[in-house]
């Protein structure tokens, strides 16, 4: 079966499933949630090494109901951002209680600079680039799943008015660069592991991690804006708080090192915000530096 056919029939069972009322999502990403950890699936794993890596601190019972929350948070979030991606944007922004910072982009936006949103995995950043493409357009990079019908069903999911996604791959720079110089917006996912030889080591929760750095070559060589922006998921129902705020001068630094650096602790203290909403599923710390002697900790 084609590529494209597949994706379609994946986007019809999508909306289908989104929906159901937001109760029933939550139930049954709470139900996803136990499933993983019984089966000690792979998300169950990775949650619970990365936890002992950024708090070693915590007692193994603190870090257990950490965990637990992780997992039932991300579940959640996988599927009402189904819900999001087969509804109308107009009808997800409506889930938007509060907005923080939204003049600071829309005057970014305007100055003609370009702006780069450096966009963490925090809440639900898919409901974030909806609102990013309802100011204007945005170019998003994106990495593309092993299948090609995976890769299809993201460009339809996402496919809305105002959104352009670039692979990232050898040409991404060349593009965004463009885009920015011409005055308009780009949505980066700044903790994203590059590959070998496309990033630097900095801290992050205290282990030293491979870190991007596509956001501060970006910056230094155009002068765009950049923002960290967020959408915190609040209360108990699916109602999220919009966050934007304007980057460290540090991100856009000569020096790669003390960009990525920036970079890895403004990412870390949205983490800190909520450690449910962060993306702790994602194996972050797979390679490690040259002459360290280390091994990745996921073995």
């Amino acid at each position: 079966m084609k590529p494209d056919t597949l994706a379609a029939l994946g986007y019809h069972a999508a909306a289908l499933l989104g929906r159901l009322p937001w109760s029933w999502l939550r139930a049954l990403g709470d139900v996803m949630a136990w499933a993983w950890r019984k089966a000690d699936a792979r998300e169950s794993r990775v949650t619970r090494r990365n936890l002992e890596i950024a708090y070693p601190d915590l007692l193994p019972s603190q870090r257990e109901d950490l965990h637990r929350a992780i997992l039932r948070t991300t579940a959640r979030q996988a599927l009402e951002t189904l819900r999001f991606w087969t509804r109308p944007p107009a009808e997800n922004l409506a889930h938007l209680r509060e907005r923080h910072g939204e003049a600071l982009y829309d005057a970014a936006l305007a100055s003609g600079k370009g702006v780069i949103v450096a966009a963490p995995h925090f809440g639900n950043w898919e409901l974030l680039n909806q609102w990013l493409a309802s100011r204007g357009p945005l170019a998003i990079v994106y990495r593309p799943p092993a299948s090609p019908a995976g890769d299809a069903f993201l460009l339809r999911v996402r496919g809305a008015d105002n959104i352009r996604q670039v692979r990232a791959e050898g040409p991404a720079v060349r593009q965004l660069w463009k885009v920015l110089k011409e005055g308009g917006a780009v949505g980066i996912l700044p903790d994203q592991q590059p590959k070998a030889g496309d990033g630097e080591f900095a801290p992050f929760f205290g282990k030293q991690a491979l870190t991007m750095t596509l956001v501060s070559r970006l910056a230094e060589r155009t002068g765009a804006v950049v923002l960290f922006a967020w959408c915190e998921r609040i209360g108990p129902g699916p109602d999220f708080a919009l966050h934007v705020e304007p980057a460290s001068p540090a991100i856009a630094d000569a020096d790669p090192v003390a960009a990525v650096t920036a970079l890895n602790e403004t990412v870390e203290r949205i983490a800190r915000r909520d450690p449910a909403q962060y993306q702790w599923t994602y194996k972050r710390y797979t390679l490690r530096p040259a002459g360290s002697g280390e091994d990745t900790p996921y073995r």
